[in-house]
């Protein structure tokens, strides 16, 4: 008789075989993510805050290169190294200074389902497009974010290439460097994660009696790591487990800022008040045991919300009542394009072109610049920044 477990086992063995077809499928023909992503001179300028006229005379001095033309000899437009390029030259680099303290950026809840993965990696490419430096640190076993990237947990992944030989008992690695892995995005890496991470809450469980201290060195350690990475990067983004464990309060500590992503809907506004709460406890608690949890900033966001749904529209409402400016007024639409992205393994940022209608992408597209857009002036405020002046606003403020 085929037991349970046998039978638990061939449904999980089935699931990855079909994931890895999923991901040849979509990255055809070499297996690899790639970025094909382009920008007309229009969107550029709007990226970099300056006219299309600048531009123009920037390639006519040959301070930027023409872009290349298409058969029918229009621009075939910008790709993200070039923006970044452009940046350089035109001095529109939104990178921090070398005093700013670079965000160490939670996204986190208890609650799964929430679209956790899926605001982070939005986050980040968001934050790419714009011309920050982004570290993405995949801290769940369930690896969600990986897969985001286009990675296969089960066959692109080892447990050496994840925390796992970092926050060990029995470590290897003294630094986190090892982890960092380049993805198609210039500006963009990653620490990606896979099942055996997991393997780092077993330890833990089994150290006894002097678990206590090993878990407070475990904190202070992936802190240290993250700090010592972060001095290259802009802004850090962490992605910890949906429940409450050793990573995930490791990841408490580590980082310097917050953001909750939740649903609009009753069960998920009562799990974000219990997560919430078990917060307030648990920093307290490490308080208490000499760990300092300082953010510079928290902030919830409405993800998943549908404006057609009345029920959505109340549940808003309660959660404006409840948290008052904490929660960011920008909430991220439930969308199509999204969801036709994420089969894809990929983010709305990273589409060439839209899957469904071009207006549902446009409407996507903007709605998550919006809401995104909010988190990058939480960062620039901390460094005491506000959003780059365009040259419109200054003829206008001018005037």
């Amino acid at each position: 008789m085929t037991s349970d477990a046998s039978r638990i086992a061939e449904l999980a063995d089935s699931g990855v075989r079909m994931i890895e077809r999923l991901r040849r499928k979509a990255f055809l023909p070499d297996t690899r993510k790639g970025l094909d992503v382009r920008y007309g001179i229009a969107e550029a300028a709007a990226l970099l805050g300056c006219s299309t006229n600048r531009i123009r005379m920037a390639e006519d001095a040959g301070r930027l290169p023409q872009p290349p033309a298409t058969d029918s000899g229009r621009r075939a437009g910008y790709t993200i190294e070039e923006l970044l390029h452009m940046r350089e030259v035109l001095g529109a680099s939104p990178a921090r200074a070398p005093m700013d303290q670079p965000p160490i950026i939670a996204v986190q809840n208890f609650k799964g389902g929430v679209g956790k993965s899926t605001v982070t990696t939005h986050l980040a490419h968001y934050l790419a497009v714009q011309g920050y430096r982004v570290l993405v640190v995949d801290c769940d076993s369930q690896a969600t974010t990986t897969t985001l990237f286009g990675l296969n947990p089960h066959f692109n992944v080892t447990r050496e290439e994840t925390l796992y030989p970092y926050l060990s008992i029995d470590p290897t690695q003294a630094d986190l460097l090892y982890a960092v892995k380049k993805t198609p995005w210039p500006n963009v890496d990653l620490i990606p994660s896979n099942l055996e991470l997991f393997d780092v809450e077993y330890e833990m469980a089994a150290a006894g009696a002097d678990g206590g201290s090993i878990l407070a060195t475990r904190f202070r350690k992936l802190k240290a790591g993250l700090m010592d990475l972060a001095r290259s990067y802009d802004v850090v983004l962490l992605d910890p487990p949906p429940a409450l464990g050793t990573i995930s309060l490791a990841v408490m500590q580590a980082a310097n800022a917050l953001i909750v992503p939740l649903a609009a809907t009753t069960p998920d506004f009562c799990s974000t008040v219990q997560f919430l709460s078990m917060m307030e406890q648990v920093i307290g608690q490490l308080g208490q045991a000499g760990i300092d949890v300082d953010y510079s900033f928290v902030r919830l966001i409405c993800s998943k919300f549908n404006g057609n749904d009345p029920a959505h529209a109340m549940v808003q409402q309660i959660m404006e009542q409840t948290f008052g400016p904490a929660l960011l007024p920008v909430a991220i639409l439930e969308s199509a394009e999204i969801s036709h992205a994420a089969m894809r393994m990929m983010t709305v940022y990273e589409l060439d072109k839209p899957i469904g209608t071009a207006r549902t992408h446009k409407r996507c597209r903007t709605n998550l610049d919006e809401a995104l857009g909010q988190v990058e002036q939480l960062v620039r405020r901390g460094w005491g920044r506000v959003s780059p002046v365009s040259e419109e606003a200054l003829v206008n403020e001018a005037a």
